[in-house]
């Protein structure tokens, strides 16, 4: 049966990036304008980490801590210190974006795009950072980057140009971490979608999982890219997804309580932390960084 609840009723400016980690059994997410990483343990204990600028998404590292895309670039995040270090810039350096969000692949290296703050013109890229700091460009022209996930097998690489309503789909190289052939996932606009994809996931069942944000619904594809499935949500703002729990079968739901249009949200639950049970799938484990 299915169950929505609020586990985090804390108001984030931006909430994103949640992210499950199994060996923790611990919930991390974000707030993009706090900015804080944010850190819930299944006994309720809550921490936070201030940073230094914008965030934009998370990763666990293998060696411990966080990599965090911020908007001068990757940073590395110590849990102990709360110390923020740069790893990597990704150039160039434009005061008009930010790195927005990204997940790690199954090679241990972490693919994020930039996103322009006005959600306007096509200047920002998809990259890829690798255990050794270094930075490859595997797209340009974007506006708004989100939802970057992989299927089951990890040879193709689904991302979000959330400005253009464009869910794309790439064959991915999980020897190179290289891209090609992009095509159209999804089309929201010719589905007659009233929102945006934001973030998202993939099931074990290979079907991704799209936050529709300002429409407040929860999307799921097939691999084939037609819709099998919608779940509303008590938020229009909600921004990203990622299953979690003990089982990996709770989908945990990010949102936002900023004003957008100079209108303030309009829902009181607006900008917390959700947890949905009883959809009757599971998630997939995420990787850790490698560097």
């Amino acid at each position: 049966m299915l169950r929505i609840e609020v586990i985090n009723a804390d108001q984030d400016a931006l909430g994103e990036g949640p992210l499950w980690d199994v060996a923790e059994q611990a919930l991390y997410w974000i707030d993009s304008y706090g900015p804080a990483v944010h850190r819930l343990e299944s006994g309720g204990r809550r921490t936070s980490w201030p940073l230094p600028e914008h965030v934009g998404s998370i990763a666990l590292r293998q060696a411990g801590g966080a990599v965090c895309s911020l908007q001068s670039g990757f940073h590395a995040l110590d849990f102990n210190t709360g110390s923020v270090t740069l790893l990597a810039q990704a150039p160039p350096a434009n005061p008009r974006t930010r790195i927005n969000d990204g997940k790690v692949d199954r090679q241990g290296r972490f693919v994020a795009g930039a996103m322009d703050y006005e959600e306007r013109d096509p200047i920002c890229a998809l990259y890829r950072l690798d255990p050794d700091a270094t930075v490859t460009t595997l797209d340009e022209g974007i506006i708004c980057s989100n939802g970057p996930c992989w299927n089951v097998e990890g040879t193709i690489l689904y991302f979000s140009d959330t400005s253009r309503r464009l869910i794309y789909a790439y064959d991915y190289d999980p020897a190179s971490g290289s891209v090609a052939n992009r095509r159209v996932f999804v089309d929201f606009a010719a589905m007659g979608f009233a929102g945006y994809p934001d973030g998202a996931t993939v099931d074990a069942d290979g079907c991704l999982w799209s936050c529709e944000v300002y429409r407040g619904r929860l999307l799921r594809f097939r691999p084939d890219g037609m819709l099998d499935r919608v779940v509303g949500l008590p938020v229009e703002s909600a921004t990203s997804v990622m299953f979690g729990g003990p089982d990996l079968d709770v989908a945990y739901v990010t949102s936002m309580a900023r004003e957008v249009g100079g209108l303030p949200p309009r829902e009181r639950e607006a900008g917390m932390l959700i947890a949905i049970h009883g959809l009757g799938v599971r998630g997939i484990a995420e990787p850790r960084f490698a560097g």
